[in-house]
Parts: C-alpha cells; sequence; structure tokens
C-alpha cells in the first residue's frame, strides 16, 4: 500500500467511526433497544453488528493467503468507497455478522467497536505488504483482497450510522 493509500484508508477508517459517533449521540439504552417494526433492526442490534463485524472482517485479512500475483480490481475498490455506505438497496448480512444479543447494552457494543477500530487503525499503521497480494473470501463477495476488505471496514460503520437515523425516526416518540 502507498502512502497515499495509507492515508485515504485511515482517513475513511475515522470518518466511518465519526459517523457511527455521530449517530450513536444522545441515544439512550431505552431508545437503543427499541425495534422499529418486524424484521428491523434495533440501534442495539445495529452497533453490535458493527462491532462483530469489524472483528470478522479484520480475522479474514489475519488469515489470508499470499499470493504471487496481486489481485487487483480498481472498478469494485471505486464502488466500495462509493456504494459501501448507501442505503437504497438491502443486503443481507453473513450469518456469523447477525446480531444475537452479544452485548448487554449499547455501551459494551461501542466500546468493542472502538477498541477493533483501533486495532484496524495500528495494522494500517504498521502494515508495509502490498495488500493486494493478500486474499480472502468474503461471504458476499467472493475472492477479494485484504486492501479492498479494509476499504469494506471503512465504509461499513457509515452505511450503519444512516440505518440508525433511519431507526432514530421510526422509533422517535
Amino acid at each position: 500500500m502507498t502512502e497515499h493509500e495509507r492515508q485515504a484508508i485511515l482517513a475513511t477508517l475515522e470518518q466511518g467511526s465519526a459517523a457511527l459517533r455521530d449517530a450513536l449521540n444522545g441515544v439512550t439504552e431505552e431508545l437503543a433497544g427499541r425495534v422499529p417494526g418486524p424484521g428491523r433492526w434495533s440501534i442495539l442490534q445495529c452497533a453490535e453488528h458493527v462491532a462483530v463485524a469489524e472483528d470478522h472482517l479484520f480475522s479474514m485479512i489475519t488469515a489470508s493467503k499470499q499470493t504471487e500475483t496481486p489481485l487487483i480490481n480498481e472498478p469494485r475498490e471505486a464502488f466500495i468507497l462509493t456504494f459501501g455506505a448507501d442505503r437504497s438497496t438491502r443486503r443481507e448480512s453473513p450469518e456469523d455478522a447477525k446480531p444475537t444479543g452479544r452485548f448487554s447494552n449499547l455501551s459494551e457494543a461501542v466500546q468493542h467497536f472502538l477498541a477493533g477500530r483501533e486495532r484496524t487503525i495500528q495494522f494500517v499503521n504498521t502494515n508495509k505488504e502490498d495488500l493486494r497480494s493478500r486474499i480472502t473470501l468474503h461471504p458476499l463477495m467472493g475472492t477479494v483482497n485484504c486492501h479492498e476488505i479494509l476499504l469494506l471496514m471503512a465504509v461499513h460503520p457509515a452505511r450503519h450510522a444512516k440505518q440508525i437515523e433511519e431507526i432514530k425516526a421510526a422509533t422517535a416518540g
């Protein structure tokens, strides 16, 4: 990863974290537990999903395999950055990242996410590998390189920050 790419990923990782923190600002535990309707997630469930997904995606990087030739897919990288946070299309979460009540409250879920995000930032700051030469299998996208996984990790919280805003609007009152 070039220094420019490193700085861009770090900035996007921070933007995703900031979007999530902003969406959660002022959310009470009572509001966090409200479910807006059948088949929809509460704010706490969204926070759990984001925290668990951060761990799961990071584990995909650590379990990735080195390839001789980098897997470069610039259109997919651009797509991830452009549409990764888009909420106009519903996407089904992989089973491993669906909320199951792993956290007893919103604060616990957020702290877990932030600790995971800090680990991710440390990895980006210290890793000197060409992450496009490390591949892994994403449950929805198939074979991807680890640079793409970092891009997914960076934008993922922003997608769910938008979902949290939708839940707040649907459960207000």
